[in-house]
């Protein structure tokens, strides 16, 4: 071979790499743009899930239930005895309980009474009006005796008389205006209601939500509490009795839209202090 053409095979083959090894410097380069010029630079990063076991027990949520049907609901049974609500929405027919609602709206001499908490006198973001053959003391507050009914609580008073076979002495009425005014977390435990009353509570206007919540074993942590809600609608009746005033607290809640105005009767048998 022609010595000249052996001195370049010799060179050409002095370039040429090995087929099966691949030269660092035929690699691509590694980027050097800033990282926030990169596609995932907005994108979450990926995490994976670990799980732990809780340290304790987590606590059930309150149990709530919505009574809308006619009936008798035991809602409780404690050492103390059975708390038991019957609930009548259509006790009084539409045209009827719109007329008793006019004459009550009208006729009655509502007030705004003060409510004492914690020494502090606030009014009652409510109307009310009371009617009893004994004076009647709550919250800081003592309605006197008022022995002359008016006409129409005076015939309800009868029709519920017949139908529970209960002599009601007392009736402590309220009127809410609005969906603002309200009745705050209480129980009618009163010791001149004597031991487990029993309660009647007539509605007349507007609906507005009745909610329940069992009282605690101990202290004052209602967060994990039952609810019970009931809607009282024009014409209803609900009747609490057993120990639901001992073991359940009542309101009627603030709501934050419009509502008409609502009356409310509450009748009792007030016994002598």
């Amino acid at each position: 071979m022609n010595p000249e053409r052996k001195r370049r095979n010799r060179v050409q083959g002095g370039w040429a790499a090995p087929t099966n090894v691949k030269s660092d410097r035929n690699k691509p380069k590694a980027s050097v743009s800033p990282a926030w010029t990169g596609k995932t630079v907005d994108q979450p990063t990926e995490r994976k899930f670990v799980f732990e076991e809780p340290e304790e027990e987590l606590k059930k949520k309150p149990t709530e239930t919505v009574i809308i049907k006619p009936g008798v609901y035991d809602i409780s049974t404690e050492p103390s005895g059975v708390s038991r609500l019957r609930y009548f929405p259509e006790f009084i027919g539409p045209q009827e309980a719109d007329e008793l609602y006019k004459r009550l709206f009208h006729d009655l001499p509502w007030r705004q009474q003060s409510d004492v908490k914690n020494g502090v006198s606030y009014l009652q973001p409510r109307l009310t009006t009371w009617y009893g053959d004994l004076a009647y003391s709550y919250s800081g507050v003592t309605h006197p005796a008022s022995v002359e009914w008016d006409p129409t609580l005076l015939m309800l008073r009868g029709r519920l008389d017949s139908v529970l076979g209960l002599q009601f002495n007392s009736v402590l009425t309220n009127l809410y205006r609005d969906g603002h005014e309200h009745v705050a977390w209480h129980s009618d435990d009163e010791r001149s209601l004597g031991p487990q009353p029993t309660i009647a509570s007539l509605s007349f206007g507007d609906s507005r939500n009745f909610e329940l919540r069992k009282k605690p074993e101990s202290g004052q942590d209602y967060e994990h509490s039952e609810h019970v809600m009931i809607p009282l609608t024009h014409g209803s009746l609900l009747i609490m009795e057993g120990c639901v005033q001992e073991d359940w607290q009542h309101r009627i809640p603030r709501e934050y839209h419009d509502r008409d105005p609502r009356i409310n009767l509450t009748f009792r048998v007030i016994f002598p202090e």
